[in-house]
């Protein structure tokens, strides 16, 4: 077990204590004062993130684009930033979020990389520093602006837009003469052709992402009915019930359930990517949810022996694209709160900005910024571009829906009845209005 952070400190303290006793007994050398001038005179900016920093002395190292932006933010400033690591091992039962929102009430680091829950929870807690005044603001996509806002404040902003999407095989689309789905009983259609023909689970399914269709099915009209800020004010209020949103989906997943088009068992203790990357890459299954990424990656579905597509989920409105907005955010009463201001606004520049979409080939935050993308996603960036999308995440709404609704979806997995799926919406949008009143 590592020592406290309190152990840690008095260690450190006593060690100074001695080094100043002992620095009375003997003059110091010019070039002695020197060091500490310029060790005192150090600038360092704390993040925590789930990724390592590389040894800056390996030569012919491929860094990460994030680390070539803040290389941009250090050279610029003259600032050093420190990573902060979450390791699974380090921390053993504790998620990356549950560790990070204690380090922030601790304010042990400046700057975090913050999930939508985290996010909002630390936004509300008044935890979070306000980052409307920040250059880089101007240019981000309203989109990013709108999910990402708490209580009026700007409290995080993202390097990429995540956007996640069926990932289809053209070819056996192809095969038995479908059309790419664009409602719900579209995919149910064709899944019943692919069952037909031999294939035993036409939609492979994990634990986590199963959820997007009851976004893109349920926020379909409020995002793009013209009408958004009225209808999540009447869902904050209780005027309309958050269930009422969410029932869609959860029917229609109960639909993919008992047809056997989604193998519920293997969904459920799936981690992503692991239940059903092996069936799709050997064309056993014909669609597969994944996020942006997966799409550029070999590791995931980068590399594929045929025609892959990345399409939307099925709704009402066509093929619809869910957009959950993470962000990195600075800690409100942090040791370092301008300088990690400063460094987050280098790396969040549009110049930043495009060597990191160019690098991860990704959808940029800044309306400004645009690069090429594989031709696997370009059904799904024409349709982020048109504002035809979903947020996955909304601030604004005042239930967190990313985590809570992927926490419904597993019980759903387990057996839960859609009713009972509603209920627990319900009892979650309850708690929240009696927390605002």
């Amino acid at each position: 077990m590592k020592p406290s952070m309190k152990c840690l400190f008095l260690i450190l303290l006593a060690g100074m204590m001695i080094f100043a006793m002992n620095a009375c007994g003997k003059a110091e050398s010019p070039d002695t004062n020197l060091a500490g001038q310029e060790k005192l005179d150090k600038k360092v900016v704390n993040v925590f993130t789930p990724m390592e920093k590389s040894d800056p002395n390996a030569k012919n190292i491929a860094r990460s684009a994030f680390e070539k932006t803040v290389i941009m933010a250090e050279d610029q400033l003259g600032v050093t930033v420190e990573y902060q690591t979450y390791t699974a091992a380090d921390y053993q039962e504790k998620t990356y979020d549950e560790v990070l929102i204690n380090r922030a009430h601790s304010n042990m680091d400046d700057l975090y990389l913050l999930n939508p829950d985290a996010l909002l929870t630390l936004g509300e807690e008044g935890e979070l520093a306000d980052l409307s005044g920040l250059k880089c603001v101007k240019n981000l996509r309203e989109a990013v602006k709108t999910a990402n806002t708490v209580d009026g404040k700007l409290v995080g902003i993202p390097q990429e837009v995540v956007a996640y999407g069926l990932f289809v095989n053209k070819d056996m689309f192809d095969k038995y003469k479908l059309k790419l789905p664009n409602t719900p009983e579209e995919l149910l259609a064709c899944c019943e052709t692919f069952k037909k023909k031999g294939i035993e689970t036409p939609i492979g399914a994990n634990r986590w992402w199963l959820e997007c269709f009851v976004f893109a099915q349920g926020f379909a009209d409020l995002y793009n009915g013209g009408n958004t800020d009225a209808e999540i004010e009447a869902i904050n209020s209780g005027k309309v019930k958050l269930s009422d949103y969410m029932r869609p989906g959860f029917e229609f997943l109960q639909e993919l359930i008992d047809r056997e088009y989604i193998d519920a068992e293997k969904a459920y203790v799936s981690e992503a990517l692991e239940g059903e990357r092996q069936d799709f890459l050997a064309q056993k299954t014909p669609i597969v949810m994944a996020y942006w990424g997966a799409a550029n990656t070999d590791t995931a579905y980068g590399s594929t022996d045929f025609n892959m597509r990345v399409i939307g989920f099925p709704s009402k409105r066509g093929q619809m694209p869910v957009v959950p907005i993470t962000g990195y955010g600075v800690g409100e009463e942090c040791a370092h709160k301008e300088d990690a201001m400063a460094v987050l606004d280098v790396m969040l520049s549009d110049k930043a900005l495009k060597v990191y979409a160019e690098e991860n080939k990704v959808i940029s935050p800044s309306k400004n910024v645009e690069v090429d993308c594989v031709d696997a996603l370009k059904p799904l960036n024409e349709k982020v571009n048109e504002g035809v999308y979903v947020l996955g995440s909304n601030a604004n709404l005042a239930v967190e829906q990313w985590g809570n609704t992927c926490l419904i979806v597993r019980d759903l997995l387990k057996g839960a009845s859609v009713d009972e799926c509603m209920e627990k919406f319900d009892k979650l949008q309850e708690e929240k209005i009696k927390e605002q009143d």
